[in-house]
């Protein structure tokens, strides 16, 4: 009878612990189905999120104009070539990529000197009205071995140079438009390999920046504060306007400044009223303008 007793009183026991580790485990996981689900809303919304475009609006405002040309008046981007190249002409790592200021003559003696030699070239010149800010970027040559460049610059000048190795119909007009390709695929290795003395390509290349950057270039009219374009960047505004400093080498501010100045003075030059100029660039009215424009002149 007291045996019976025991067991009475041991089973309750055991079904209250056994409830405790029931609980215990479903609260486990059910945290962990959440989590799961967490990392699986945020992997498809990154698989759904459309890519960031960091050069259509900048090239919007830019308004390239792309030629073949050996003049060296305006940016020039010069492909060159191994002498000592035969039949390999179009093989990758016997060709570089040579862009040169406006203005700025390339020393063919010293390519011949290396073995090298200009195979064929292009001017490009900007009809926008951020084509000066742009320029800025290309105070010195550059000299890019294709070997290491970016895929989209390998392409473009591997299927120039397959072009230029036979004579082809209608070849004039394919390289008139391949200098157009030949750019965008310059500025495509610029961002994806920045130099450290380019402060755009630097701030196009990083991610949080390059959100800023867009949007200024593709809305200059937006009232953007240091707390919006901090929200764009999804930065605070303290580290925000830190990193980009670092990176871009001048404040947020400073930044948007010279692009709506740019814009203004490009849009009074075409005989734009100061009011309607304003409205396009940010700025409270004709005389807020007129005072930014008189501090920068």
């Amino acid at each position: 009878m007291r045996t019976i007793t025991r067991m009475g009183s041991v089973i309750p026991a055991i079904w209250a612990d056994m409830g405790r580790v029931f609980r215990k485990r479903t609260r486990h996981c059910s945290r962990r189905r959440a989590t799961i689900s967490s990392i699986s809303l945020a992997i498809r919304t990154k698989m759904t999120e459309p890519r960031l475009d960091r050069l259509s609006a900048l090239l919007e405002g830019l308004a390239p104009r792309v030629w073949p040309s050996d003049e060296g008046r305006e940016l020039s981007l010069h492909i060159v070539r191994a002498t000592s190249t035969d039949a390999g002409a179009a093989r990758i790592d016997a060709l570089h990529l040579l862009v040169s200021p406006p203005g700025h003559g390339v020393d063919g003696l010293a390519l011949r000197a290396r073995g090298l030699s200009i195979w064929m070239s292009f001017e490009v010149a900007f009809d926008g009205p951020v084509g000066r800010l742009f320029l800025d970027e290309f105070k010195q040559p550059l000299e890019i071995g294709l070997a290491q460049a970016d895929p989209s610059l390998i392409q473009v000048v591997h299927l120039i140079a397959s072009e230029l190795e036979t004579r082809r119909c209608g070849q004039p007009l394919f390289m008139n438009r391949a200098g157009d390709i030949l750019l965008i695929g310059l500025l495509r290795h610029l961002v994806s390999a920045p130099l450290g003395t380019m402060r755009l390509f630097n701030g196009l290349a990083d991610p949080r920046i390059a959100r800023t950057l867009v949007g200024m270039h593709a809305d200059p009219a937006s009232p953007w504060t240091l707390a919006a374009l901090a929200l764009e960047a999804g930065m605070s505004r303290t580290s925000f306007a830190n990193r980009f400093k670092t990176v871009m080498g001048l404040p947020p501010g400073k930044y948007l400044e010279n692009l709506r100045l740019a814009l203004a003075h490009r849009m009074v030059a075409s005989g734009m009223g100061l009011k309607r100029v304003a409205q396009e660039t940010g700025y409270a009215g004709p005389s807020t303008l007129s005072r930014a424009m008189h501090r920068a002149a």
